[in-house]
């Protein structure tokens, strides 16, 4: 009986090797080795008892090329975690699920047995809702998630684009009330940086279950103008039911058509002393979504008609330049934006010409996707988030739209975002103001969806095409 013990670093095997000879009867060999405490079996070597010896030699050689092997397990064990995201597509739910659970244990998942519908949320991520699906863990991922970033486990100076469907900042972004820039410096890149309460700090979570996650922040801002800001923000995501989703569409979806819908409802309030005042500066909430793109995707924008000299013109347009015609167009009470992350581009509604509705169409994932959000009636005060001193900081828009695209052979990533803002927070100490979004997305054949996209848009979906 010969017996070896070996203990490389992190790692443990035995070896046994037993010689037993009943007269011509073949000798056996038996190895056995385990790896932190996981067992890769038994073999037996049949061998005679003149070639023993030269088989034992030949049998320590191959467990000698195992145990090498092994001592890679290490790599290993990170592919294994890459294997994790594997066993589902790329692009699916269940890959970005498992991906994610690599960098934090603090995941929530909403969900819906029954339907197949999920929605993924990271604390850590200011309570931000990475991704959804609306059929499953093989089901497509609707959030655009920035695999590269996440992986590094570092944060990028200016911001950390992580992606995610919704997620919460403050605005104003520019002018002289903008909490992204210090005060006194020059409005370029190299100035932008968005603080790190809202981009890399995590949310707590103060509840969740199966329907529903509640987050809420504490902060100290400071805007371009030196006003103090003492604030919290709460965040409640809910998974809408079937019969919620048929309430806030106005009809009754198909049950041949998947449908994955949420809400997110937000509320900001003043915890310093001091009112907010267009004096001194106010906030406001800002939901934004970045969405997988493909190349067809369109987003539809619907305004209110009517005089320019009463409501102002109809779109902003020329946030990164102007748009070339082929990837934007403004048809009776419509605007179509291209929306397939080819060309950088931002277009822009103002409070007099938003309706509380936009959406988008994407016939290569027969998806129409649905976005409606707080749209206050007579509210005229939006915080104005170019990069300048403006004239009036508080003409600015209430939804939005962005297209990524390359910039100097660089991109961020495939996507598109939809955003919405609450009107300017004019807040006495202990006062708040809420603004929610709520994000549909749906899946069938285009037939339904075409039936689907006539009652919410008042067209068809070949007419959401650029």
């Amino acid at each position: 009986m010969y017996e070896e013990e070996l203990r490389p670093e992190y790692h443990s095997y035995k070896i046994y090797l037993c010689e037993k000879m009943r007269g011509q009867e073949p000798a056996y060999s038996i190895f056995s080795i385990s790896l932190k405490n996981e067992s890769y079996g038994s073999v037996k070597i049949l061998v005679d008892q003149n070639s023993f010896q030269i088989m034992k030699w030949n049998f320590f050689l191959a467990i000698t090329m195992i145990m090498l092997s092994c001592t890679n397990s290490g790599k290993d064990s990170d592919q294994n975690k890459d294997s994790e995201a594997a066993k589902f597509k790329e692009g699916s739910f269940g890959y970005d699920l498992n991906f994610l659970k690599k960098y934090h244990k603090d995941l929530v998942v909403l969900g819906d047995d029954s339907s197949g519908a999920s929605v993924l949320i990271v604390p850590s991520y200011q309570g931000r809702v990475m991704t959804s699906t609306a059929s499953g863990n093989s089901g497509p991922s609707f959030g655009w998630v920035n695999h590269e970033l996440i992986a590094t486990g570092k944060p990028t100076p200016h911001m950390s684009a992580f992606g995610g469907e919704d997620r919460l900042w403050l605005g104003p972004e520019g002018g002289q009330f903008s909490v992204f820039f210090k005060k006194g410096t020059e409005f370029v890149f190299d100035n932008w940086f968005v603080p790190k309460e809202f981009d890399t700090e995590p949310f707590d979570l103060v509840s969740s279950d199966r329907l529903h996650a509640k987050f809420e922040k504490t902060m100290h801002l400071e805007n371009y103008s030196a006003t103090q800001f003492d604030l919290k923000l709460n965040r409640d995501i809910r998974l809408l039911n079937k019969n919620e989703i048929d309430s806030a569409l106005g009809i009754t979806v198909p049950a041949d058509l998947k449908v994955v819908a949420f809400q997110s409802d937000n509320s900001l309030t003043n915890q310093g002393k001091k009112a907010w005042d267009k004096k001194s500066g106010m906030l406001s909430l800002w939901i934004l979504g970045m969405l997988n793109a493909s190349d067809e995707t369109t987003v539809v924008l619907p305004y209110k008609q009517g005089d320019s000299t009463k409501l102002g013109k109809i779109v902003t347009t020329d946030y990164f330049g102007t748009i070339p015609s082929d990837r934007i167009k403004i048809d009776n009470g419509k605007i179509f934006f291209k929306a397939d992350a080819k060309y950088r581009s931002k277009i822009g509604l103002s409070p007099s010409r938003a309706l509380p509705v936009l959406g988008s169409y994407d016939p290569v994932n027969s998806t129409l996707t649905i976005v409606q959000f707080d749209l206050p009636a007579g509210a005229k005060d939006y915080v104005n988030s170019l990069w300048k001193l403006q004239k009036d900081p508080f003409s600015g828009d209430a939804v939005n739209s962005y297209n990524d695209g390359p910039i100097d052979g660089k991109q961020m990533g495939k996507f598109y975002e939809v955003e919405s803002s609450s009107p300017a927070a004019a807040l006495a100490p202990g006062a708040s103001i809420s603004h929610w979004q709520r994000t549909f997305h749906i899946q069938g054949s285009k037939e339904m969806l075409d039936q689907l996209s006539q009652k919410v848009f008042g067209i068809g979906v070949d007419a959401i095409r650029m």
